[in-house]
């Protein structure tokens, strides 16, 4: 009996056991809670992308939610410390949460992720819950320590930016720098906004080479996040004072105002314009001015017999428009009402019926007009850039320096040709300066004994590689250089003091952008002049003084605006001298005809310094390497032109000369980046120069220089 029950005991608990088995009881080993006797507790698994993070990394985690047949839907939050995550709804059973970075704590921290089944799933699922540890560091920021200049003078005070940082989104650091170098131990100094100003003060640093470091110490917040940390700068040479001392004993080399030239062109209305441009020209100092215009010269045909100036067609066959007005209307109505000295471009190119090369009986005849209309070309070049193959030219050879060469010598050349119809004018020949070319050599040798010039045309940049840096700092010493070289070509040539001509000079050689009316190339101009100067250049004419807008056929503006290039204008254009507001892009915001650009403005400065008769001064310039000088005697005192290429930072100069210990009288004219950066608004205003009378000054003189500035001293 007993047996029977108790085996009747048995078959009962199984069948519960079995139908309980069958209900959906039972737990999970990530699960919670019981459930509905037909729902399932999944299994949450937390998946994150790396097993250790730092306090400032975004850490991904996966989260996967499992259980039964089919996928459960819902939602899932994580969680780990003060961080809750918000709802990320389930997407074939798995989300994806990214914790910001900042939101977890350094130690090992627990993720949890919580499962909330949504409507469709409740009858199905229950709510469920998994872990994984994760190991969290604290960050190490990343100090950068950045001096304004990397080149310092020892007797000014110095400025230093010290920046934390942990990464793109990471919160920002809070704690206290010090900064230290050499033997300078700054005070503790708090950060704001993650930043920190030093001022170091003059004479803290000897002269030579610093390296700074930061040191950073977290406060308590900060602490929280970041460790200690520290950055150094690069190292910043420590320089002398920046003192300019002139010699006064000169160099032999002689000034002239002819440098103070400009291109003028025949596909411009100079009549209509005269006297705008002739008063424009007359408040810049320009002395000099050449004539037809660059490569039209080679297709250009003066209008001999009193007719208008025509063009050979260059794409095609037959002759075309070549000017607003008559050679002689150009005479008087700019030539001589500006006084300027004359220089013409011959056409070598081609013949006056456009079926040869040019014809030096024609060059002749143009420079007797000349003397009939009561100038002298002071300069006749034959051609323009011949050896270049962009040039019109409709001899046989073209571009061929012995057919150049044999054009110009001889009886019927050009040398004697223009010579006859006017012994004053001086006859050159276009030289490229270039070593890997044959012309030079070619034509110095073939003629020898026919020119008495040569004319050379210097462009540093390209088209859209333009660089402010190299054309502050760089572009004008490279002028030198191929000047040099010329030279040395001409020693080579056994014509060793031949006067060389710049005829055309500018800062990129095609489509220029807006870096060509930017104080930029206002402070390459100006370094230019100084450097012809020093070179014993005899004439230069800078490319060009009004008619060379850059627009394409829609009147859209051309060249390159890069942000990398400083300025405030939307326009590119060669002429450095507005062409009143109607020219297309260029009229917008360049001011009325005549307005002068920062490139006229250094010619404008320097008219104070390249006067005729007057001599060059050797200047010696020591310091941080961003100050140039240039002297000349000036009225039996001293004309100095200083440079600042500093885009930033005002340099502190000490003038010394030679032989004098004190001035009756200093004035000091400035064109610089403040001036300028007027143009920066609606309605730009195009400033002239200061002029600061400092009355009778002892010497030596102390200066301070402005940021990207030009600055004229004159010393009585």
């Amino acid at each position: 009996m007993r047996a029977a029950l108790r085996g009747a005991a048995f078959s009962l608990v199984a069948l519960v056991s079995a139908l309980g088995s069958g209900c959906g009881g039972g737990g999970n080993s990530g699960g919670t809670g019981g459930g509905s006797q037909n729902s399932v507790t999944p299994i949450v698994t937390v998946s994150p992308a790396a097993s250790t993070t730092t306090t400032v990394q975004r850490l991904k985690v996966t989260v996967t939610v499992r259980g039964g047949s089919g996928s459960p839907t819902g939602s899932v939050t994580l969680s780990a410390g003060s961080y809750t995550s918000s709802a990320s709804v389930l997407n074939g059973g798995t989300a994806s949460i990214t914790i910001p970075p900042g939101s977890l704590a350094a130690g090992t921290q627990t993720l949890k992720a919580a499962y909330t089944p949504d409507a469709a799933s409740s009858s199905a699922y229950n709510a469920s819950s998994g872990t994984a540890p994760v190991t969290v560091s604290l960050a190490i920021p990343t100090v950068s320590v950045t001096p304004t200049s990397q080149s310092i003078v020892a007797t000014q005070p110095s400025q230093v930016a010290v920046n934390l940082s942990g990464g793109t989104g990471a919160p920002v650091a809070t704690g206290t720098i010090v900064l230290s170098g050499g033997s300078y131990n700054s005070a503790s100094t708090s950060l704001a906004g993650g930043s920190a100003n030093f001022t170091v003060p003059a004479n803290t640093f000897t002269i030579g080479s610093v390296t700074l470091t930061a040191a950073y110490t977290p406060d308590s917040p900060g602490a929280s996040i970041y460790q200690t940390a520290s950055g150094q700068s690069s190292a910043i040479s420590v320089l002398k004072a920046n003192t300019v001392t002139i010699d006064q004993s000169g160099t032999g080399i002689h000034v002239s105002d002819q440098l103070l030239g400009m291109n003028l062109p025949s596909w411009y209305d100079v009549y209509s314009n005269a006297s705008g441009i002739n008063t424009a020209f007359a408040q810049a100092g320009i002395k000099a001015i050449r004539w037809p215009g660059g490569s039209w010269s080679d297709a250009y045909h003066w209008g001999q017999g009193g007719g208008l100036p025509i063009m050979c067609n260059t794409s095609g066959s037959g002759t075309g428009w070549g000017g607003y007005g008559t050679f002689p209307q150009f005479v008087s109505s700019i030539v001589q009402a500006g006084n300027y000295d004359l220089a013409l471009t011959a056409n070598y190119g081609s013949n006056a019926t456009c079926n040869g090369g040019g014809d030096p009986a024609e060059a002749a005849a143009w420079v007797s007009e000349a003397v009939k209309d009561g100038v002298h070309a002071s300069h006749v070049t034959v051609g323009n850039e011949e050896y270049g193959s962009w040039e019109y030219d409709l001899h046989a050879k073209q571009h061929d320096p012995a057919t150049y060469a044999s054009s110009v010598i001889g009886t019927s050349g050009y040398y004697n040709r223009i010579k006859a119809a006017d012994a004053s004018a001086l006859v050159g020949v276009v030289v490229d300066a270039d070593g890997s070319s044959s012309w030079d050599k070619t034509v110095l040798g073939n003629a020898k004994g026919s020119y008495d010039f040569v004319e050379y045309h210097f462009y540093p940049e390209a088209p859209g590689s333009e660089s402010d840096t190299y054309l502050v700092h760089q572009a004008a010493q490279d002028l030198t250089a191929s000047l040099n070289y010329l030279k040395s070509e001409l020693s080579t040539a056994g014509v060793p003091n031949t006067p060389i001509y710049v005829g055309e000079m500018g800062s990129v050689y095609s489509t220029p952008g807006k870096q060509s009316w930017s104080i930029t190339q206002g402070l390459y101009a100006g370094q230019t002049l100084g450097e012809m100067m020093n070179s014993g250049v005899v004439r230069a004419t800078w490319w060009i003084g009004f008619g060379n807008c850059d627009e394409n056929a829609q009147g859209g503006a051309l060249g390159d605006m890069s942000s990398s290039l400083y300025g405030w204008q939307t326009f590119g254009a060669y002429n450095v001298f507005s062409d009143r507001p109607g020219d297309g892009p260029c009229g917008v915001g360049s001011g009325p005809l005549g307005t002068m650009s920062p490139t006229a403005r250094a010619f404008q400065l320097f008219s104070h310094v390249a006067v005729t008769g007057e001599s060059v001064l050797s200047t010696n310039v020591s310091g941080v390497p961003d100050i140039r000088a240039y002297a000349a005697t000036h009225s039996g005192g001293t004309a100095l032109v200083l440079f600042n290429l500093n885009q930033t930072v005002s340099e502190p100069v000490t003038v010394t000369l030679s032989n004098q210990s004190a001035s009756t009288g200093v004035t000091v004219m400035t064109y610089d980046k403040a001036i300028y950066d007027q143009t920066n608004s609606a309605n730009p205003v195009w400033a002239p120069p200061t002029t600061i009378d400092l009355g009778a000054q002892s010497l030596p003189l102390t200066l301070t220089l402005t940021p990207w500035s030009m600055n004229v001293v004159n010393i009585r």
